[in-house]
């Protein structure tokens, strides 16, 4: 048996075993530090029959959204406030791990996490997509499928989406009283009334326990990883996502499972006594790459 044959088939039967020997080199099975990130590509405007599209590649995960806005009547408690609504669709064809059907629970999930991030960032204003107060609003919806899943797909879907959404272009509607329609241009549009400093970006990070006793000295009790694939989400305790701003502020932290202290550290401080806080550590680690991304050029 080859020796890449060995250590596929040890990576099936005892994935956390494997991953721990990993670990403890300091490096992850696909080569990356604790706190590194896997590459990130951004293409907006990638559907040519949408009002707002973009397609993200984070690793081997790739969403492509679009967005798609229709005229409604608004809710009568909210007369000049107009609809977004998001839609993730994890199938099948991306991924062994999903099913064909309704939508899972982890797409409905990140549908949730989408639209509530969305509504308290307000980077879009649900105001601004008024036509005409209490008559007609603009109702958005955004579309993001994953074509194809090898792990954080929150963080991904969530750039596509803002990406979608600064890519999207509104027809010019205007409401008659007289005979009480919206007439909508086919010539001319505007883009959306961004609120860019409240565009929000989601980093996510998974804490894994190594089960193996003892350990040796110089690996730590346990680790806090960035951007997880496929293969390493299951087998973390717990996760943490933050929510932040391009100044850094935090719009919100949602925690999966129970996290203890973490004591790992960044590659090349191993040693370094002492421990972090999850969620310090978290904020540290995303505003470092909320600082690439936006070196990048990919916000």
């Amino acid at each position: 048996m080859s020796t890449s044959l060995q250590a596929l088939t040890f990576q099936r039967l005892h994935p956390r075993a494997y991953l721990e020997r990993f670990l403890a080199e300091g490096v992850r099975p696909d080569g990356r530090g604790d706190s590194s990130w896997r590459d990130i590509s951004v293409n907006s405007g990638s559907i040519s029959t949408a009002d707002g599209s973009a397609l993200v590649r984070l690793g081997d995960t790739t969403i492509v959204c679009g967005v798609k806005a229709e005229v409604a009547e608004p809710d009568i408690d909210h007369p000049a406030s107009g609809f977004i609504v998001p839609n993730v669709d994890l199938s099948a064809m991306c991924s062994p791990l999903f099913k064909t059907g309704p939508p899972g629970e982890e797409a409905q999930i990140i549908s949730q996490y989408i639209y509530g991030t969305l509504l308290s960032s307000e980077f879009l204003p649900l105001k601004s997509l008024a036509i005409e107060p209490g008559k007609a609003v603009w109702c958005l919806y955004i579309d993001a499928a994953c074509i194809n899943y090898d792990g954080n797909a929150l963080d991904a879907t969530l750039l596509a989406v803002v990406t979608a959404l600064k890519n999207t272009q509104l027809p010019t509607a205007t409401f008659s009283e007289t005979t009480g329609r919206t007439t909508i241009s086919r010539t001319l549009s505007a883009p959306l009334s961004l609120n860019f400093a409240r565009t929000p970006s989601s980093f996510t990070f998974g804490h894994f326990k190594p089960s193996s006793s003892p350990l040796p000295n110089s690996v730590p009790e346990s680790f806090f990883l960035a951007d997880l694939t496929s293969f390493e989400e299951p087998l973390m305790e717990s996760t943490l996502a933050v929510v932040m701003y391009p100044n850094g502020d935090i719009g919100g932290i949602t925690q999966t499972g129970v996290i203890d202290t973490v004591t790992s550290l960044p590659q090349g401080e191993r040693g370094v006594t002492g421990s972090y806080d999850a969620i310090t550590r978290a904020t540290l680690l995303a505003k470092s790459q909320l600082a690439s991304l936006h070196k990048q050029k990919l916000m």
